[in-house]
Parts: C-alpha cells; structure tokens; sequence
C-alpha cells in the first residue's frame, strides 16, 4: 500500500470532497508522508508535507506529558487535590477539595467540561480562566465516571504554567517541543504564519471559515496548537521509546510513560472512534494489540493519530474540512491494517431488525454547556433532538432531529449514518432510570 499511498491519497480525497490533507506514517523503520488539496481554498496555497494544521484535542496529550514531567521531577503527585498547586481553582458545587490531579488526566473530574470562554490573549489569560470556572456546574462526583472534559485541561495547563512560574507556551515550547526535536509547529497565530498554516472548511461545500483564531485560555486543551502531521508521529515514538527522543534526550521516564499507557477508566458505550479506555491524557483501543492515540478538531480541521509498539508503527492525518470520515475509512485505517497488522474494528452499524426494548427509562431532557438534548419515543426508537448550546452555534451548528434504534444493552445507535458513521449514544441508568447520556460526555438529565 505504501508505493501507491500518494495516489490512493489523492483519489480519496477528490472523492470525498477533501479541501486538504496530509499523512505521516512510521512503518517499517522509515517515515512516508503525503500531502493533497490545499491548505486554503480562498488562496489555493498547495498543501504540502511541511504544512501546519490545527490539532485540537490532540494537544491533551501533550499538556499531560507536561504535568508527568513535574511528577518525574517530584513536584505534583498525581492524587494530591489540584488545589495544592493551584489554589484559586474552583467549581460551583465546592467539589474542587477532593478533585485530583489524576482526575483531571482522567476526565474524571465532574464538572462541566465543554467551556470555552474567551479571557483574552494576555499570559493572565489561564488566570482569568480559572475565575471563570467558579461556575463550572456539577456533572457528577470526582472519580464517579468518565466524561470527557476540555475544562480540565485548561487547569492542567494553568497548573503547569504555576508551578513552572511561566505560560503553558513557554513550558510547550522548552520542555518538549524542541527537546523532542520538532519543526514544524506552532502555538499562536504568529508562529502559524511562517509556515502554510492550514484554516478551516466548513459546510457541505467546504467553505473556508471566516475566523481562524481560537481563544488562547482554552490552548492547553487543544484551541491553539499547530502541527505538521509527522511530529505527532514523533511524539509517538517518543512514547514507544520509553520517554526518549530520536537524538536520545529523555522527555519522561519509563514509569510515566508506562502509567499514561495504562488503563485508568473505562469509557462507557460502543467505542467506534472513541477509546475502549483512558489512560493518563491517552486513549487505549482495543485492537487486537497495544494501540494508544488520541483524535482532535477545531472548526473544520481533524486530527487522527494512532500508535502500535509492538508493530513499531505510527501514523498521523490532518484534515482541513469536510471528508474526514472518507479519509479515515478509505486509507487511514486500511493502511493500519496492512502495514502494523492490527485487528481493527469497523464501525458499528444498525441491526437489520433491531431489537424492541422498552424506551420508557431513556426519555426526557438531558443538559450540557454545549448542547442539550431532548429525546422522545417514536416508531420503536428514540427520536434525539440536539439543541446547540452558544459555541455550537457560532460554530455553525445547527437543531436536528435525529432517529436511533437499539444497539446492545443501553446503547442506541443512529438509524441513517452521516459522512459514513452511524452515531451511538450510551444511557447511565441508575436505579431503573436513566441519569445521563453518554456521548463521549455525560450529559445529566434536567
């Protein structure tokens, strides 16, 4: 697959309506990359393997290798309370006193985590950050379950700024990214613009969205970060390599890098693209081997990026707008498959018939920051209606109604699939009834 991986590349891409894309492999002791489309549609500036593309939630794993460089150095333990290190954090319902630092990592924390306000492009901006999470509100009780959480990386990385005495750029910069020996990054616009920086398409049409910056306050997270898609697979063959670098500079040690490879908490419901569990920052998959990675997005860019050490293999794609899942389905994970040998799972698809269950337990209205639901029976389904919250909104999302018919257990997966993928919800059901839904979130019913 590797002598034709530029043409099947550009084939899919052209079929999927890809505006740009690029891949880094490292298979067999060698690196291949490839590039297709354009970084920008309103320029036509050509992508190419040097370009720089936002990575979104990519970044957690590098805020987290981050704090187990403070663990390494014995200045954070890991189930010591954030506020320890940090003691203006704090959340609506006073939860911050037993809320770790391994919590955090975890998703674990229990508040809501889909925050992003806008404190400005000042180093105070993680500062302003924390004041404003005072109103974070209760999801559920530290430790009790996991849902996925960019709030508390962004205190990740304000911890880190603290305990560093400087920003979370500044400890990026210095105690990883050139430490690993990166180039082709960037972690403010200023930085982006010296390379072909990538911008979002967004829209069936693929339209390049009209802002490009994101708030720095939610950076640690992954708002800002910029990669080209190989030095994702250089940060994982760090990790394969026992915490070292390629020129033999160690970055974490052997024990950090096994811990953050280690199953913490489960994730709940069909895994599809989501892990089977969480490691610390990492997600762990089920494929038939030790696989770990971690995906991302901003406004129309995509991040996919998966390490196999025992097959020696990583790879890592960035796409900027629509025909992601085309990509992912098409050549990424063939390409996994053939090259690292990986039983990797397809996605979960509808029953031809789908079982009756009783939907009673399962109804009603469930909230979050970002968005909310609300969910009905209909036709021996449930018909889930998503009402954006104020950030999906400016991000162009929009009410749908959406039909979903039993998976397994108290999964519902969607009746029709979009871009490919048919979309699963997993219900929490305590004493009979549900209490949340579970998207990769956990949303609390109202």
């Amino acid at each position: 697959m590797l002598e034709d991986l530029q043409k099947r590349f550009d084939e899919a891409a052209t079929r999927h309506g890809v505006p740009g894309a690029a891949l880094a492999v490292w298979t067999g002791g060698e690196l291949v990359e490839v590039a297709t489309g354009v970084v920008n549609r309103n320029t036509g500036v050509e992508t190419t393997t040097d370009s720089v593309f936002q990575v979104g939630s990519t970044t957690k794993v590098w805020t987290a290798a981050l704090v187990m460089q403070l663990v390494d150095e014995g200045l954070v333990e890991l189930d010591r309370p954030v506020r320890d290190y940090l003691p203006e954090f704090a959340v609506a319902d006073g939860a911050e006193k037993s809320i770790t630092v391994r919590h955090l990592l975890t998703h674990t924390g229990g508040f809501d985590g889909d925050l992003f306000e806008d404190t400005g492009r000042g180093d105070d901006c993680l500062d302003k950050y924390m004041a404003f999470l005072h109103g974070a509100g209760h999801v559920h009780e530290p430790g009790a379950l996991f849902s996925y959480c960019n709030a508390g990386y962004c205190v990740l990385g304000a911890l880190v700024a603290r305990v560093r005495g400087t920003t979370w750029e500044e400890a990026m910069r210095e105690r990883l990214l050139k430490r690993l020996g990166a180039t082709n990054w960037a972690l403010l616009p200023e930085e982006a613009i010296l390379f072909r920086a990538s911008a979002g398409h967004v829209g069936p049409e693929g339209t390049v969205f009209p802002s490009w910056q994101m708030p720095r306050s939610n950076a640690p997270a992954g708002s800002t970060m910029c990669l080209a898609p190989r030095e994702l697979v250089r940060f994982g063959r760090m990790f394969m390599a026992g915490g070292v670098a390629e020129d033999g500079t160690r970055l974490l040690s052997e024990e950090s890098v096994a811990a953050m490879r280690t199953g913490q908490v489960d994730v709940p419901g069909v895994s599809g693209l989501l892990a089977d569990r969480w490691g610390l920052g990492l997600e762990l998959f089920d494929w038939g081997g030790e696989v770990f990675g971690h995906d991302g997005g901003t406004i129309g860019q995509s991040t996919f990026w998966r390490v196999a050490p025992g097959a020696d293999f990583a790879i890592a794609m960035t796409v900027n707008g629509p025909g992601f899942m085309g990509l992912l389905t098409d050549v990424a994970l063939p390409l996994i498959r053939e090259a690292a040998g990986l039983d990797v799972p397809d996605f979960p698809v509808p029953a031809g018939t789908p079982e009756v269950v009783d939907l009673t337990a399962y109804t009603g209205r469930y909230d979050g920051p970002a968005l909310s639901y609300e969910i009905s029976e209909a036709d021996g389904g449930l018909d889930v209606t998503l009402i954006p919250g104020e950030f999906m909104l400016k991000a162009g999302g929009a009410q749908v109604t959406t039909r979903f018919v039993h998976y397994r257990d108290h999964s519902f997966i969607a009746a029709e699939p979009e871009e490919g993928r048919h979309e699963t919800l997993t219900f929490v059901v305590e004493d009979g009834r549900a209490a949340y839904v579970h998207n990769g979130r956990a949303l609390r019913r109202a």
